[in-house]
């Protein structure tokens, strides 16, 4: 047995990861069936493992793994209390380690003892911890030492913020960089600490919560550093899950006035941080503050207590639920689902006012994201919630989406487009007197250059048409003839703007084809650290759009869009007859292909017939059906992947909804050859 003992101190001891997990697992599962005859062995870890945190010359990776089995001891009944306390006296002295991973696993064993031994472990480490919280919150400002390292971030930030400066704002945009981004000395493994023995003592720690210890936690919450704040959120994640006294009493106390739970009594100031952390610019924080959001909701007593902080919480939980940032997105929705049932719709009415607040709110955000959420937000609120509810909040909430329709970032553009044409479809008559300004809005991102802003501006005109009749649709069918006729207009080559990347725009932001033109990597657009994204303004100075980040629509574009309309406009039964007419300029417009992106209005084309036909009716459509089999079959014989798998779909859906052998019944009628390149180009179909 003593070879087993032995093999395990030795993988615990070992400067490799893998070994010291596999020796945590065996000493559990020694730990598990110990008997009588092991208690030797057990004691002799507890020695070897003590020997190696006494010894000041041993290595980290021995520390850690002298320190991680003492956790897996600390829970195991045959342990002695003297081993126990000799660690943890050890403990505290590794949390000031200089290797990271040793201190972490210091911290979480001082949790682990916490809950074998109780709350006598935090009294006696209490004061200790929270100094070395106090004392790592503030850095001082970058030293001599450090002068290399701030002129690295200073040449960061000269690249990022672009431009010449003076030399007193180059070292204090370095100087920013650095405590914004940088790591805090060991702040982050203190707090990890004070975390891991609250959730240790769990409900036993709610007498020590008083308002000396959360002013402490709120320093970190309001930190300059987005680190420190991220931990701060989720220490206060570990303090509200506490648990709360007496659900009997909680009721008396609500009740009488008198507030003695002590997560209740200080509930105003959490709730507070955590709504300043739900609207927090990094997304890391954002998630923190949500998970500590969760659990201060799903621990509060009643529903009572719920309302009481429903009017600062609610609304930003709303909007999370749209954040770009996946993962806030699914953590937030999921708590919305945990916290409001089956009643978010009418909490949201009953605290429209504070919803649609921070909805214009958030629409002034620097976050591109937290815009692009907020006009998704405000289209809900015109489809879902009651509409006397919203009524009287539609002015202002159309003139928020109008701001966000010049942003400069395209998801935001998309979004509010979107909104706007919801909002019509429900409001007509609160919106009418703003169709003068959102038209050429409208318009301009109908021939955007991102595909998905142009649909979203095909579905949003075809709401505008549900909502006035024939006032809007006689409108839009000349803006369709106009735009397919314009596609004459196309140049048969690009020579203007040769020098951009031919691909899609990135967030509108179009880029020169690389080179060693110095131009190009100077006085450049910012980007968000963490974020594919540029640091976009709200382009309130340029006019209806800010062309800055975006290049002149083409006519193909133009094109391009006014077909996604008019597959749009084909779903309103009153307008089969007149879209059914615009299809020959389709078909016209399809054998136009002496320009380099036909093959993406081939692809528009092939994708949007069916639909087309769908809701015309055959008879509004089969009658145009020929004309389009000349560009179907130049799409499915392209060299363009995309194209060519569209056309091929496109042949497979008229298929089922005409029938395959009258398509086939067709298509033999109007050019034979063409059932041979059906069947080359898709080998499985007859």
């Amino acid at each position: 047995m003593e070879c087993e003992e032995q093999g395990i101190i030795d993988l615990l001891l070992s400067t490799k990861k893998l070994d010291r997990d596999k020796g945590l697992v065996e000493l559990h599962t020694k730990c598990q069936r110990s008997c009588a005859n092991d208690q030797a062995e057990i004691a002799g870890v507890e020695n070897s493992l003590l020997s190696v945190v006494k010894d000041s010359r041993s290595s980290w990776e021995a520390k850690h793994g002298a320190l991680l089995g003492a956790k897996v001891l600390s829970g195991f009944d045959g342990t002695s209390e003297l081993f126990l306390k000799e660690m943890q006296k050890y403990a505290m002295h590794l949390l000031n380690d200089q290797e990271a991973r040793v201190r972490i696993a210091a911290g979480e064993l001082l949790g682990s003892l916490s809950k074998w031994l109780g709350t006598d472990v935090y009294l006696q480490c209490q004061e200790a911890i929270l100094e070395g919280v106090k004392s790592n919150l503030e850095r001082a400002p970058l030293s001599d030492s450090s002068l290399e390292e701030q002129a690295q971030f200073g040449h960061l930030a000269e690249k990022l913020g672009g431009g010449s400066s003076p030399e007193h704002a180059r070292s204090s945009n370095s100087e920013q960089i650095f405590h914004d981004t940088a790591g805090w000395k060991n702040l982050e493994t203190w707090m990890r600490c004070l975390q891991s023995v609250i959730e240790g003592c769990g409900s036993k720690f709610l007498p020590f919560i008083n308002q000396e210890l959360l002013d402490l936690i709120f320093q970190s919450l309001t930190h300059t550093n987005r680190f420190v704040r991220e931990t701060g959120y989720y220490v206060c994640a570990t303090l509200v899950s506490c648990g709360t006294s007496n659900a009997e009493d909680d009721e008396m106390e609500l009740s009488e006035g008198q507030t003695h739970n002590t997560i209740l009594v200080h509930g105003d100031q959490l709730a507070y941080h955590f709504a300043q952390g739900l609207a927090d610019n990094w997304s890391q924080v954002r998630l923190a503050a949500s998970t500590a959001t969760r659990q201060f909701l799903l621990n509060l007593p009643n529903a009572a207590a719920h309302q009481r902080f429903f009017p600062a919480l609610l609304p930003r939980m709303c909007l999370n639920r749209y954040y770009v940032a996946e993962g806030v997105r699914i953590y937030s929705q999921e708590t919305w689902r945990q916290v409001t049932g089956l009643h978010g719709k009418e909490l949201v009415e009953q605290h429209i006012g504070h919803v649609v607040e921070y909805y214009i709110e958030a629409s002034d955000a620097d976050n591109h994201a937290v815009r692009e959420a907020a006009c998704a937000c405000i289209a809900e609120l015109g489809a879902k919630i009651e509409k006397d509810v919203v009524r009287e909040h539609v002015p202002r909430l159309l003139g928020t989406l109008l701001v966000c329709f010049r942003d400069d970032s395209w998801p935001v553009r998309d979004a509010a487009c979107i909104a706007c044409g919801n909002f019509i479809k429900c409001f007509p008559e609160e919106s009418r007197q703003s169709l003068d300004a959102l038209y050429p809005l409208f318009y301009e991102n109908l021939q955007d250059n991102i595909p998905s802003v142009r649909q979203g501006a095909a579905a949003a005109l075809a709401n505008v048409t549900r909502a006035y009749g024939e006032a809007a649709s006689s409108i839009l069918l000349a803006k369709v003839s106009e735009g397919i006729k314009g596609l004459e207009n196309q140049p048969k080559t690009s020579e203007r703007y040769s020098g951009l990347e031919k691909g899609p725009a990135t967030y509108g932001l179009v880029k020169q084809l690389r080179d060693n033109d110095m131009d190009l990597h100077s006085n450049q657009q910012m980007y968000s650290c963490g974020s594919l994204a540029p640091k976009m303004g709200r382009g309130r100075e340029g006019g209806c759009m800010d062309h800055k980040f975006r290049r002149p629509p083409e006519a193909w574009e133009k094109c391009d869009g006014c077909i996604l309309l008019l597959s749009e406009l084909s779903a309103i039964q009153s307008l089969a007859a007149e879209v059914a007419s615009s299809l020959p300029l389709v078909a016209e417009a399809s054998r136009k292909q002496d320009y380099p992106q036909h093959v993406c209005l081939l692809e528009t084309i092939c994708k949007q017939l069916p639909a087309l036909g769908k809701n015309l009716g055959k008879r509004h459509f089969k009658p145009h059906l020929e004309l389009f089999f000349d560009p179907i079959f130049e799409a499915l014989s392209c060299d363009n992947a995309l194209t060519s798998t569209a056309a091929g779909q496109c042949l497979d859906a008229l298929g089922n909804f005409l029938g395959p052998n009258i398509l086939r019944g067709r298509i033999e009628q109007y050019n034979p050859h063409y059932l041979s390149k059906m069947s080359m180009g898709f080998p499985g179909r007859p």
